[in-house]
């Protein structure tokens, strides 16, 4: 089965609530893409899944959150990618959509 996309068609921003949506499921990997307004937040946290999970900028500024507080920024174009079980997260500082894939090992 092949299935097509369009990312910029997925989802609208909410200035209240975090928007967040499913695009695949399957036993293989999963896709979701975050809507984030400016100062929207998902906040630090782990997994108990083993597995590597991949976080994509496609617009936006804003900063990855990992352990110990420690922060990077980020802009489009910029790729997070790490084990599902450690600690992750995401702060907006603009308007910003994220890309996530999950894969657990097979």
């Amino acid at each position: 089965m092949i299935k097509t996309v369009h990312l910029s068609e997925i989802g609208k921003f909410d200035p209240v609530t975090l928007k967040s949506h499913l695009i695949h499921d399957s036993p293989y990997f999963k896709i979701l893409i975050f809507n984030f307004t400016a100062g929207q937040e998902l906040s630090l946290h782990t997994h108990e899944l083993e597995g590597q999970k991949s976080l994509h900028l496609l617009s936006g500024r804003g900063e990855f959150l990992g352990p110990s507080g420690a922060s990077q920024p980020a802009q489009a174009g910029d790729l997070l990618i790490c084990d599902i079980s450690e600690p992750h997260g995401f702060k907006a500082h603009t308007e910003a959509r994220l890309l996530v894939t999950i894969a657990p090992p097979i």
